[in-house]
């Protein structure tokens, strides 16, 4: 009796305990955000946050309001939609709001790197070191030569440089980008005085190799951060990091001539905090993925919004050649291709926001919090909110600000010069009659801004700069609409398209 007693109670705890884990027994308190959490026990909204973030995220808005709570995947995620509140999230304090966690485990799961508590100011220390002002002078040279490496090693001659040809136009800027910055980051062929030629054909071999190994995995992401992933491409995901991790190694890295500092520096700082190499050469992996994975999509879409919009691509090409005239590196018949600087690329007003209004259309990444300790989050109106400990803090930029048609007007227009004023200064913008900070986050913000952001656009400038400068370009059918977004991708940075769309290019001179 006493035996049976003991077995139902303790059953009835077991079960209690499941229910309370599954947030069967959470209940908003007076001074908490409207909670919501579905009708699927531990789940709540998690299949169809993960179908389509955004949609999900405008309903439960129409819903709630700017601040409300759902539960997802076992976790409570407190989204912000309010862009004035933004300031307080990013801005506060580790201890109360810490962005690592997520991004630990994120890293953890997608590369098989675990990092130590130094990694994030190693990485910050190396990218303001060497991907912002001097050492971005270096880069942005070093970057220039392999876009030439890669773009007009085979120009024929006489008319067949005139020749229209054609391809498919994500495929043609994500692989020229990646590899002109993975050969700029992780360094080229050693070469001996007339081997040079040789030298730079096995890197536009090899770098080649590596983005078609790095496009497979890429098209895995999403799944594989979810952990969704059904066992065959489980496997493939596991073969590809293998594969990485080894082409990547440490060692095979050091062979190579022209290693940039932001490379060779963040591996010497991991040694000599104890790093192990094995684990080094999966940092260098998540390297790869974090400075190439979103230049190349988004210099696809400003390339596609350019040709789609004819007054816009005339004002920056017209701004490129004038750039180029001015600093003596016109394009003229017979001339070497442009080399284009640092400096030239602080002249392009234009060009800069053409590019912002294309990572405002297109870039969505989701910014995740941690809620370490009991917090308050103050909205505009001053309505305060408890934020309970244990939870995510989540923000959404794309659909809070940069599809806000109370910010920007016609969000899904494409406005090439939507972020600049007519003298080429930057503008300013409003909400409730109230100048806004956070307008465009492409890049996140405080602590978690992305400490490659100036590189990021350099590559991308650079590429479209060149292709402006030196060829034609038309879609191979002008009325074709522009590809829809590959809505999978929510949350993982710049957009991809769920089909390519093909183009023509021609030497201008």
């Amino acid at each position: 009796m006493a035996l049976g007693v003991i077995l139902l109670c303790t059953l009835i705890a077991s079960l209690l305990g499941g229910l309370y884990l599954l947030g069967t027994f959470r209940r908003r308190r007076p001074d908490e955000p409207p909670l919501d959490k579905g009708s699927i026990p531990w789940l709540g909204y998690a299949l169809e946050f993960r179908k389509d973030s955004s949609e999900f995220l405008k309903r439960m808005q129409r819903k709630h309001g700017d601040i409300f709570t759902v539960l997802l995947g076992g976790c409570y995620f407190t989204f912000v939609m309010d862009p004035f509140c933004f300031g307080a999230i990013v801005k506060e304090s580790r201890s109360k709001l810490d962005f690592r966690t997520s991004a630990a485990k994120l890293v953890l799961q997608v590369f098989g790197y675990k990092p130590i508590d130094a990694s994030r100011s190693i990485a910050h220390a190396s990218s303001t070191k060497h991907l912002m002002g001097d050492g971005l002078t270096l880069m942005t040279q070093a970057t220039m030569e392999n876009f030439q490496k890669l773009m007009f090693f085979n120009l024929g001659s006489g008319e067949e440089k005139r020749v229209w040809q054609e391809d498919s136009l994500f495929h043609y800027c994500y692989n020229i980008v990646f590899r002109a910055g993975y050969l700029a980051l992780y360094g080229t062929e050693p070469h001996r005085g007339a081997d040079k030629e040789k030298a730079n054909e096995r890197d536009r071999i090899h770098s080649n190799q590596l983005f078609c190994e790095f496009r497979k995995y890429d098209r895995l992401f999403p799944r594989l951060a979810y952990s969704m992933l059904p066992p065959k491409d489980k496997r493939e995901a596991e073969r590809l990091k293998r594969f990485f991790w080894s082409m990547l190694s440490v060692k095979k890295t050091c062979e190579k001539d022209n290693i940039s500092g932001w490379i060779s520096e963040q591996d010497k700082l991991l040694a000599e905090n104890g790093v192990p190499e094995y684990m080094r050469d999966r940092f260098m992996f998540m390297l790869l993925w974090a400075s190439q994975g979103n230049t190349g999509p988004t210099a696809f879409w400003l390339l596609l919004y350019l040709m789609k919009h004819p007054e816009a691509m005339k004002a920056v090409k017209d701004e490129v050649d004038k750039v180029s005239r001015e600093n003596g590196q016109e394009v003229k018949p017979g001339s070497p291709p442009i080399n284009i600087t640092r400096e030239m690329l602080n002249q392009t007003p234009l060009l800069d926001s053409a590019l912002e209004e294309t990572l405002r259309l297109v870039a969505a990444p989701l910014l995740v919090r941690a809620v370490l300790q009991d917090t308050t989050l103050k909205t505009s109106s001053g309505t305060e909110y408890a934020l309970r400990k244990g939870d995510r803090v989540a923000l959404f930029p794309h659909l809070s600000v940069q599809m806000n048609p109370e910010i920007h007007s016609e969000p899904h227009e494409f406005k090439f010069d939507r972020f600049v004023n007519p003298d080429g200064t930057k503008k300013d913008f409003y909400k409730d009659g109230k100048r806004l900070k956070y307008f465009n986050m492409p890049w996140g913000a405080g602590v978690s801004i992305c400490p490659g952001r100036f590189f990021a656009a350099t590559e991308i400038k650079l590429f479209v700069f060149l292709m402006l400068s030196h060829y034609d370009l038309e879609l191979v059918s002008g009325e074709e609409e522009i590809p829809a977004i590959d809505i999978s991708r929510w949350g993982f940075g710049t957009m991809q398209p769920v089909r390519d769309i093909r183009f023509r290019y021609r030497l201008r001179f």
